[in-house]
């Protein structure tokens, strides 16, 4: 992929899994606005797909995202943050779980995005940064707010305050990060989590997802789902006969 140097986002399907990839390699993967405006748009389309069961975001080559490409910065803040912000509750929505996978810079808008991830699998390289205080740019609240509901105020407030760069370890510490792998690593174990995610049921997970993220007015909707969707029969069945469930239900 790295041989395109059109900026733009690449998905590809295999076996329940979508991966998205960030792909602006002359940039180290920076989002220009016209990516941003497009992520909205891929991820609807992915959500709606009954073959799409999890989402793997990533970046093309050795880094995940630097971030915003300045020249959309110079251009309008405004508008940047705007879409920036936008993209990001897109993929904060997206109804089925997702994971960002993560090497090299994980920085600014690039942070953004993988926040928005339900999980985040990286390398012991990677490095992560929120950066807007180097730009005189105000976060979002609801940026601030997922960063917080995350990492803690503490840790929200050292990377928001300074800008600073932290490494893997302290990212898994401070809870931004779910796993730290070796390099050669993070593809295999990325593809061997995102099938497990892909083999549990899918009524658990948007079920559990939405609840996580605060929804309490669905319990009876959700009960009723579960009731009609097929899913616990067949778990139930399949744990008694010792094989593998094989779930149906879909949004």
């Amino acid at each position: 992929m790295s041989s395109d140097p059109q900026p733009q986002l690449v998905h590809a399907c295999a076996d329940g899994v979508a991966t998205v990839v960030i792909s602006h390699p002359a940039k180290r993967n920076a989002m220009t606005n016209a990516m941003w405006r497009a992520l909205p748009p891929l991820l609807d389309e992915l959500a709606a797909d009954p073959g799409v069961r999890v989402l793997v975001l990533t970046g093309d080559g050795a880094t995940f995202c630097a971030g915003a490409d300045i020249s959309g910065l110079v251009e309008s803040a405004d508008e940047a943050r705007e879409l920036a912000v936008r993209a990001e509750e897109a993929l904060a929505a997206f109804p089925k779980p997702t994971l960002a996978a993560v090497r090299g810079h994980c920085v600014g808008g690039g942070c953004q995005l993988a926040v928005a991830c339900d999980l985040r699998f990286v390398t012991e390289g990677a490095t992560f940064g929120i950066t807007p205080s180097k730009l005189g740019i105000v976060y979002a609240a609801s940026s601030t707010r997922r960063l917080v509901d995350l990492v803690g105020p503490a840790t929200a407030k050292y990377l928001l305050f300074s800008g600073e760069l932290i490494d893997s370890a302290r990212a898994l510490r401070t809870g931004l990060v779910d796993e730290v792998l070796a390099e050669d690593e993070l593809d295999k174990r990325v593809a061997e989590f995102a099938g497990i995610l892909a083999s549990r049921s899918l009524l658990t997970q948007v079920a559990a997802k939405e609840f996580a993220a605060g929804r309490a007015d669905r319990e009876d909707h959700w009960s009723a789902q579960m009731r009609a969707g097929g899913d616990t029969v067949e778990g139930v069945t399949a744990f008694l006969e010792r094989r593998k469930p094989q779930f149906r239900w879909a949004p």
